[in-house]
């Protein structure tokens, strides 16, 4: 869909202003059906709740995300629907409800699917309730009346530090998506420079071929969610559907940033999360990774990494990061962007990220220590570069 702005009139913001209503964001009377400095002020404070991209315009994933949030906990019943699982804000309250009391459902998606609906029956099973895996008026009132049921600690990130830890260091065999973001119709960030024009898509995708590269060369079965030059656009959800039906140990997501303001620069990276603390522990480690490592090897300017609720994030089943390698539109940033040594130490930052997540804290080594190059001659040998 094309992105509802400022400025826009019609019935489809008649019905954003009616779902900004229903969450207190805006008053009930006045607004009509005109997409006002109020209206655009409601959805800016919606997206920055929802750990959305806060730009005041209301496109795909905004949409949806509103739509989704017409949805209170305990408004219906909720139940495991195939094939087409209910989604909603509600379905994401419960979900959280249930991490913060120690239940494994996975990532907190919104989409009740066959993990929630494990995690629901156990949580019967335990309070005396019919374990059918459906979250009806009874099954909500005992959650309501319970405080958290593991302390000391966050039971996802106990559940997730263990997995890594018993997958052992070595890279060999493990899956690593890698997703140029844009390309097709959408080409991203464009800058025209003198007589060339850099283009985000063209760029990421080299990046990406570089890391491909050098994954590859330490053992990792390596997939790019496009090519160089695909036919239109590939939607976040999908990409991150690819990833998770390649069964992906790690996702990464690469782009550039920008900014009106050319004195705009510098790298960040994005794990998923949600305004109340609920993270993909490991996402939130290979971030802080990634992100010490491309500013040590590259001197980028540290923008931090930062919790996001992107489907790209929240849809995937393994750590995943996005990470936003400099703005294009700094000219300083340019100039390295468009340098292929620059892009090289980048791949191999990213690459050095990733074998630190899965080194054992007490063997970590420090930031910008690592050598990619070893890691080939170590898979050459046939041995693990500790």
């Amino acid at each position: 869909m094309h992105p509802i702005r400022p400025g826009d009139q019609g019935p489809a913001v008649a019905e954003i202003r009616t779902v900004l209503v229903g969450l207190e964001l805006l008053p009930a009377e006045g607004g009509g059906d005109d997409y006002d400095a109020e209206t655009e002020r409601a959805v800016r404070a919606f997206q920055q709740s929802r750990g959305l991209s806060v730009d005041g315009r209301v496109g795909a994933e905004t949409w949806r995300a509103l739509d989704a949030a017409r949805w209170r906990f305990g408004a219906r019943a909720l139940f495991h629907a195939v094939p087409e699982p209910i989604t909603g804000e509600d379905v994401r309250s419960l979900q959280e409800r249930l991490l913060e009391m120690g239940y494994d459902v996975g990532r907190a998606d919104a989409i009740y699917g066959i993990r929630t609906s494990r995690a629901v029956a156990q949580f019967q099973r335990e309070m005396g309730l019919k374990p059918d895996g459906s979250c009806g008026p009874h099954t909500v009132n005992a959650l309501r009346r319970l405080g958290r049921k593991v302390v000391g600690g966050r039971p996802q990130w106990l559940r997730e530090s263990d997995a890594i830890r018993q997958a052992g260091p070595e890279l060999v065999g493990r899956t690593v998506v890698i997703d140029p973001g844009h390309g097709g119709t959408d080409p991203g960030v464009v800058v025209p420079d003198g007589p060339l024009c850099w283009t985000e898509a063209d760029l990421v995708h080299d990046l990406a071929s570089r890391l491909e590269g050098r994954l590859a060369a330490a053992g990792v079965r390596v997939q790019l969610t496009r090519g160089p030059s695909p036919a239109s656009c590939l939607p976040d959800a999908d990409r991150a559907q690819l990833a998770n039906s390649l069964g992906a140990d790690v996702f990464i997501s690469l782009h550039t940033d920008h900014h009106a303001n050319p004195a705009a620069e510098g790298v960040a990276t994005y794990h998923y999360g949600t305004d109340n603390g609920v993270t993909s522990a490991t996402g939130e480690r290979l971030a802080g990774l990634v992100q010490r490592e491309i500013v040590a090897r590259t001197g980028l300017r540290d923008c931090r990494t930062h919790a996001k609720a992107w489907e790209l994030l929240r849809l995937t089943r393994m750590p995943a990061v996005r990470v936003e390698v400099g703005y294009l539109t700094s000219p300083d940033d340019r100039a390295r962007l468009v340098d292929p040594r620059f892009r090289d130490r980048v791949a191999e930052a990213v690459v050095a990220a990733v074998q630190r997540m899965y080194l054992p804290i007490e063997r970590d080594v420090p930031t910008g220590s690592i050598d990619v190059t070893e890691l080939r001659a170590a898979l050459a040998a046939g041995t693990v570069v500790d």
